[in-house]
């Protein structure tokens, strides 16, 4: 969820005038903060124990944040896969201060130099995380996993779980995580390439201050254990789905596919970077085989995320199949209720559903309330995402000032040519005319202010 590393914080300044522009959090009302400490001492009551099951977490190595736990187990020849959430409702009253704030905030939003949480501290990184100090309330959902890689939700229940250990991407060892692990996530793997999905996880931007003072944008390698453990995210989302899909209620993230003039834009982009895709290869097919590990295939990831229509959220609807055209699959958010308002009133639907029970009807009218909620927050997400690496863009750039680079023109439009340069991982525009989308072009680089986070270019030839 974050776009961009800065390990120095090299980017200080600017990135205190992003949280000023975007009104970023600061921090939470008094009355927000002692409601959450009142909260954090609820004992769970209504839960029951399941501190013997062998619980850990994968995280980077320095969330507290924790949103997920899980346990694996054989059943037969299907894995059962015991996934456990933050119960965050079982903290947060309806209409109650910490609820009426988190309405206001929508999402969690991250910044190099920090994040504004959803939630105060004292449960966000305290009582309700699924840290490993002690026992946790959370809501276990239990997915079969087929050999085919199809998941079935086959129950869920409030408990009390003990995360046994609390690992981290870069130093996990497979003798640490459960045995069926790496197959679990094969066969999650196996089903989306069966069903065409399209589903692209770039790595994250990281700029690095190198040894003359000078910025380089770079891409951090994705590693193995990314991968596996966000399989296990979306066997619940789409097991979540499928369940409240049936049962005629929910709240599901929809996305269509890039349109053909977006295929098009990135076919060119393609081209700037010297990748070799043929004409006759789908783009669903061409980005299976992408390596998130090679800068310019990982910059050609990055745009093939930003092509898209947009994700959105939508309640259920009689005759309506919810569709996420990356995920090639009716999907829902339900694992992230520490950073996403949504996931809180879908992981309590689905707890009701699973049980046989009416979904509550302070559910059911949230489905309705959430999605501009939703959509607000993840646009000034986005467009706090855009700002940074605009930021990092231009710092990274400043000290080439009259460099020329070799660039492709992407698009055109009234503002002029896009420009995707051919070595660095950098979208631009260019008052260039007769051009065409898909001409190779040289480009001087006149400007690059990392105060007003722009960077300007003249074509040369």
């Amino acid at each position: 969820m974050k776009t961009l590393v800065d390990p120095s914080n090299a980017l200080a300044q600017g990135l205190a005038a992003i949280r000023s522009q975007f009104k970023v959090p600061a921090a939470f009302p008094p009355d927000v903060l002692a409601a959450a400490e009142a909260a954090a001492k609820r004992a769970p009551t209504e839960h029951v124990d399941r501190t013997d099951l062998s619980f850990v977490t994968l995280d980077p190595a320095t969330s507290t944040d924790l949103d997920q736990a899980f346990a694996i187990e054989a059943a037969g020849n299907d894995l059962l896969l015991r996934y456990a959430i933050a119960d965050v409702a079982w903290f947060v009253d309806d209409g109650g201060a910490i609820d009426v704030e988190a309405w206001t905030r929508g999402t969690t939003l991250y910044l190099p130099d920090g994040k504004a949480g959803l939630y105060p501290p004292v449960l966000a990184e305290g009582a309700a995380s699924l840290l490993p100090d002690g026992p946790r309330p959370a809501v276990i959902f239990i997915v079969r996993v087929a050999p085919d890689g199809s998941v079935k939700l086959d129950g869920a229940e409030r408990a009390v779980i003990r995360n046994r250990a609390k690992l981290a991407y870069d130093s996990v060892r497979d003798s640490d995580l459960p045995p069926d692990f790496a197959e679990l996530a094969r066969r999650i793997t196996a089903a989306e390439d069966a069903r065409g999905a399209s589903r692209v996880d770039p790595p994250e931007q990281e700029v690095d201050r190198q040894a003359d003072g000078s910025f380089e944008l770079q891409f951090r390698p994705r590693l193995e254990a990314e991968d596996r453990n966000a399989a296990l995210s979306l066997a619940t989302n789409l097991a979540v789905a499928d369940a409240l899909q049936a049962h005629h209620t929910g709240l599901f993230r929809v996305m269509p596919a890039p349109d053909a003039h977006a295929v098009g834009r990135l076919r060119n982009t393609a081209r700037a970077f010297g990748l070799s895709w043929p004409a006759d290869v789908s783009l669903e097919c061409y980005e299976n085989g992408l390596n998130a590990n090679d800068p310019r295939q990982a910059a050609f990831m990055l745009a093939i995320r930003r092509a898209g229509g947009g994700a959105a959220y939508q309640p259920y609807r009689d005759g309506v199949v919810p569709w996420h055209a990356p995920m090639a699959a009716t999907y829902a958010h339900a694992t992230a209720p520490l950073r996403r308002l949504a996931d809180r009133y879908v992981v309590r639907a689905a707890l009701a559903v699973a049980n046989g029970q009416p979904v509550p009807e302070v559910v059911a009218q949230a489905f309705e309330k959430l999605p501009p909620v939703m959509a607000h927050a993840d646009a000034t997400g986005g467009q706090i995402d855009r700002a940074v690496i605009d930021l990092a863009e231009a710092a990274a750039l400043k000290d080439h000032v009259g460099q020329i680079f070799g660039a492709v023109v992407t698009d055109l439009d009234q503002k002029g040519a896009r420009i995707q340069l051919s070595d660095l991982p950098v979208v631009a525009r260019v008052d260039a005319h007769g051009v065409e989308p898909g001409d190779t072009v040289r480009v001087r680089l006149t400007g690059a202010d990392p105060n007003r986070r722009a960077i300007t270019f003249v074509r040369i030839n």
